[in-house]
């Protein structure tokens, strides 16, 4: 072949694969609806189109919010495994103290046997030289002492608790509230931080319904209303309720109420601006969107917030009830610490500094310290 006839010149390599068309359309997928909650072509937000009148934001914009959700729930799941594992070597430490005790024990014990039977067989030997000569057809006894020791080890499994990184984050919402991880964190939280927060009752805020003990951490409900109480713009004038003296703006809390004795309570936090006067809802913890409680009533468990009352089906009444407050993940967690059971878990954009807030309605409950 001539060099004039040679083949064409190799054009250029091949481009990048097109993304998805609008089946629709035939047009990129450049817009989201969020309406729908899927991606869209420029010609489905336009008169006529199928999201006409929709919320729409740009694919990108939607997407770059999605990395940052992925990167805030595996911070978070970062962080609580490594709770579980501070908590996990604490108690591994623990029992590798107890064993080297013991492994002390048992090695004291040892020695101090070893002389006594050394000098016990010093004197059985004495004996026996006294009376071989009398006793020469007699089979001689020997003491044999086997001496055992045993050894426990235990094996540490160093890094299982580690996140392993990866190339590609693979996004997965769920995996951030799953509820083993969410029930051994909780475990791990009330075990390290019960004792640390010291809850009390504000006074000042105390129902005429209810008697505060003298250490701020114990209502117990009359039914008659007292008339020693004065009036007061933070003191709740109608409703058995009280708040806390504290709030909490950032951080992890944890606390616990003793509910045993009282069959109509509510445990929970509260908006310091909860309206604190009259008997409408307003005023009523669950029932405003400054309050997110969980209540008994007689053998009847819930979860309330802003007139939303979601029922839960417990098995047993529990004796104590744990509340963990993760201000960083935005979640309220309530929490049986006798059976190490999650009684509820709810996420929101809380919207403001928090104040632990009870209402008992049947005898006495009391926060523990």
């Amino acid at each position: 072949m001539s060099a004039g006839s040679a083949g064409p010149a190799p054009g250029p390599g091949p481009g990048p694969e097109p993304g998805p068309l609008c089946p629709e359309h035939g047009q990129a997928l450049t817009w989201f609806c969020c309406s729908d909650r899927r991606p869209v072509c420029a010609a489905c937000t336009e008169p006529g189109g199928r999201c006409r009148g929709h919320r729409i934001r740009p694919a990108g914009e939607r997407a770059e919010e999605l990395r940052s959700m992925a990167s805030a729930a595996r911070e978070l799941v970062i962080q609580r495994l490594g709770l579980v594992r501070t908590l996990c070597e604490t108690e591994e430490q623990r029992l590798l103290e107890r064993v080297h005790g013991e492994e002390e024990r048992a090695h004291q014990s040892i020695l101090t046997q070893r002389v006594h039977w050394t000098e016990a067989l010093q004197k059985l030997d004495t004996i026996r030289t006294s009376l071989v000569d009398m006793l020469t057809h007699t089979d001689d006894l020997q003491l044999i002492q086997k001496e055992q020791e045993i050894f426990e080890r235990t094996e540490e499994a160093e890094g299982i608790l580690d996140p392993q990184e990866s190339k590609k984050l693979n996004f997965n919402e769920t995996c951030a509230w799953s509820p083993l991880l969410t029930q051994l964190w909780a475990t791990a939280a009330l075990g390290s931080l019960s004792g640390t927060e010291d809850v009390r009752i504000d006074e000042r805020t105390v129902s005429p319904f209810l008697q505060l003990s003298d250490d701020g951490r114990t209502l117990t409900f009359n039914a008659k209303k007292s008339k020693a109480c004065a009036d007061g713009p933070e003191r709740f004038d109608h409703w058995p309720n009280a708040l806390a003296a504290t709030s909490f703006q950032s951080g992890l809390h944890a606390w616990m109420v003793n509910v045993q004795n009282s069959g109509a309570y509510k445990v929970g936090v509260a908006l310091g601006q909860l309206p604190r006067k009259g008997s409408g809802s307003d005023s009523r913890l669950g029932h405003n969107a400054c309050s997110w409680v969980f209540s008994r009533y007689d053998q009847e468990f819930c979860f309330s917030h802003d007139g939303q009352h979601e029922p839960l089906g417990l098995l047993r009444c529990p004796a104590q009830l744990g509340v963990l407050l993760d201000l960083q993940a935005q979640e309220l967690l309530f929490y049986d610490p006798a059976s190490g059971t999650v009684l509820h878990t709810h996420h929101a954009s809380f919207p403001g500094p928090l104040f632990p807030v009870f209402a008992v309605a049947d005898q006495t409950i009391s926060i523990v310290h």
